[in-house]
């Protein structure tokens, strides 16, 4: 099981805060943005004697809130097609063990998130990368370059969209193409969309369970933890239209009896958050992106993509080696007692050696702590021996 790049530096920066340094968080997608109000109190105002189990597959007012939801956003699934999970991450572990047998593969473009590789390998299932390039924004490839990976223990295809660690939204044509590879293969369709609110400059994010033709190929991954800013609720949902995969991966669920209680009381109330919250929010980390980007690329050598939607960014270092360089800036570098932590780009691909000099970084602080990261990266990278 591989550590994960966003998290295995923390000794570091423990170490780091420890001798008075202070530590700006751009390693991991935790939103300091509050959660909605409505969440927030029906915890605070929790009327009950026990904290029950609920139903495997989520409490069933929660199910048909989500049904009304989805609707909202243009995917027609009743409650019956829906499954609440212990996050999203539960919801790929399971689907992938629903879908797949030891030895199938699966093919992921990348970089991807880095959990991908742990839950399948946690599935007995191989990930086949395909390459995306900075160079072009990480979009996708032509049909040809799929065509090229499927072999005959090909079963799926998985994508994030909008893109962790990327943020690229793929467009109509991209998912079409996609679709097009999926039928006529046979294969399972993995789309994770728990950032499907967060999209700038007018991108439109399009569901892959509105593609024509592949209604029961299709497996939605969702969750609340970065819609609402609720990441510690740790409630996700898979959502597919075919009945016999949701019968399996509900003997799953049955397996780990049920969903947080506390988790679903907090996120069907959130289905009440209002329009304005989102509204807010998407500006907020539209001037959040700008300004770390745009600054990004002030800094001699660094190449870094204006991404589209949810809250990350790729940026190419002018380094050897970005696992090096964001241990030395934990370990050996501060600017006026602060300074940053990210992730290593090395583990969001299949072969590590491809992200060398690349790292992730998630706008998900406050401005001034953003322009303050800049300033340190731009003071670090000439400091920095590799």
């Amino acid at each position: 099981m591989p550590p994960s790049p966003i998290r295995k530096l923390v000794p570091y920066a423990e170490a780091a805060k420890a001798r008075g340094t202070k530590v700006i968080h751009l390693n991991i997608g935790q939103p300091d943005i509050a959660s909605p109000a409505v969440a927030l109190d029906a915890i605070r105002h929790l009327d009950r004697k026990v904290i029950e189990y609920s139903h495997s597959a989520g409490y069933e007012s929660y199910r048909k809130g989500l049904a009304q939801y989805y609707k909202g956003v243009g995917i027609d699934i009743t409650h019956e097609r829906i499954l609440v999970t212990n996050g999203g991450s539960e919801a790929l572990l399971f689907g992938m063990m629903a879908c797949f047998e030891p030895g199938d593969e699966i093919i992921i473009p990348e970089p991807f998130y880095a959990n991908y590789n742990s839950f399948a390998l946690a599935a007995g299932i191989t990930v086949i990368p395909l390459r995306t390039v900075i160079e072009d924004g990480f979009s996708l490839p032509p049909i040809s370059a799929f065509e090229a990976l499927i072999t005959p223990r090909t079963k799926g295809i998985l994508i994030c969209n909008p893109g962790n660690p990327t943020g690229r939204i793929y467009g109509r044509e991209e998912l079409e193409r996609l679709r097009d590879i999926v039928k006529e293969h046979d294969l399972f369709l993995f789309a994770d969309e728990v950032y499907r609110e967060f999209c700038y400059d007018g991108a439109e994010h399009i569901s892959a369970m509105s593609l024509d033709g592949i209604d029961q190929q299709v497996v939605l991954i969702d969750s609340v933890s970065k819609r609402y800013s609720m990441c510690g609720a740790r409630v996700g949902a898979l959502l597919t239209r075919n009945a016999e995969l949701y019968d399996a991966v509900l003997r799953f669920a049955q397996a780990r009896l049920s969903p947080p209680t506390l988790g679903q009381i907090a996120s069907e109330a959130a289905l009440a958050t209002p329009a304005s919250y989102f509204t807010d929010v998407i500006d907020e980390y539209k001037q959040r992106r700008d300004l770390l980007v745009n600054g990004l690329n002030g800094i001699p050598g660094v190449i870094c993509p204006m991404p589209n939607g949810a809250f990350y960014c790729i940026a190419e270092l002018p380094i050897h080696d970005s696992d090096h360089f964001c241990q030395w800036l934990l370990e050996s570098f501060s600017l006026d007692g602060h300074t940053v932590m990210m992730a290593p780009a090395t583990g969001f691909y299949a072969e590590p050696s491809t992200g060398r000099k690349q790292v992730r970084l998630a706008y998900v602080l406050e401005k001034d702590l953003l322009e303050r990261a800049v300033a340190i990266l731009r003071a670090a990278l000439p400091a920095f021996p590799g």
